[in-house]
């Protein structure tokens, strides 16, 4: 394998996958798709059955895919995290582009488009289920890391951004406003999600209305300990 090649299948999260055929490739997308929009709707514990149903799949095409729930809840974090990084690599092209109507254009298209991996009701999932050290989610998150802090500096250089502001603050927001709240419909938070997250990202520009309190966090803050 090229090193090209190696570098698009570990950005897929593919690297120890066997290349699939076409369909057997799109099941699995659709499984994984249909595990994160469960999990976030009825939780880590919600039936397999349930998930292969929802992806319009058979069970023994989910089980032949993933051999238990844990590895299902690594796919769908391997996804959730790619698509947040192409999401960014986007928004940076545009951030650069003359046309793109500057950083902080492309910064909020980007939030406002990483709604849809629905990240604020999947983040206890992954700290409980997922290995911390696990090297294809470490890769993955370094590249997000770098990409979104990239998207940010180009910002704060543009005059547009704050100063006083890092990565973690914006994930921080993302993830707290995109989550769920209890006892209340998941249509509900769709209805409004984007409107809190402009409201956040006002609170962003230049000029500063207020001193923030404390330290802006950093993506590392946002990493577990152990």
């Amino acid at each position: 394998m090229t090193t090209v090649a190696a570098e698009t299948a570990r950005c897929r999260g593919s690297v120890r996958t066997p290349k699939l055929r076409a369909d057997a490739s799109r099941n699995r997308e659709r499984i994984v798709l249909a595990a994160r929009d469960a999990f976030v709707e009825h939780g880590a514990d919600v039936p397999l059955d349930e998930i292969a149903k929802r992806a319009g799949v058979g069970n023994a095409t989910l089980y032949r895919n993933f051999p238990d729930r844990v590895a299902l809840i690594r796919e769908v974090a391997l996804l959730v995290k790619n698509r947040i990084l192409a999401l960014a690599e986007t928004a940076t092209a545009e951030a650069d582009a003359p046309d793109g109507g500057g950083p902080f254009d492309a910064l909020q298209r980007f939030v406002h488009a990483t709604v849809a991996e629905k990240i604020g009701g999947l983040c206890t999932l992954f700290s409980s289920h997922i290995d911390p050290h696990d090297p294809d989610l470490t890769e993955v998150r370094e590249r997000l890391r770098s990409a979104v802090g990239g998207l940010m500096e180009r910002a704060r250089a543009a005059g547009e951004l704050r100063p006083d502001v890092d990565h973690g603050d914006l994930f921080i927001a993302m993830s707290q406003l995109t989550r769920p709240l209890p006892n209340t419909s998941c249509r509900l938070l769709d209805e409004f999600v984007h409107r809190h997250l402009q409201i956040f990202l006002d609170g962003l520009r230049t000029p500063v209305r207020s001193v923030l309190p404390g330290r802006a966090a950093t993506f590392e803050d946002l990493q577990p300990k152990n």
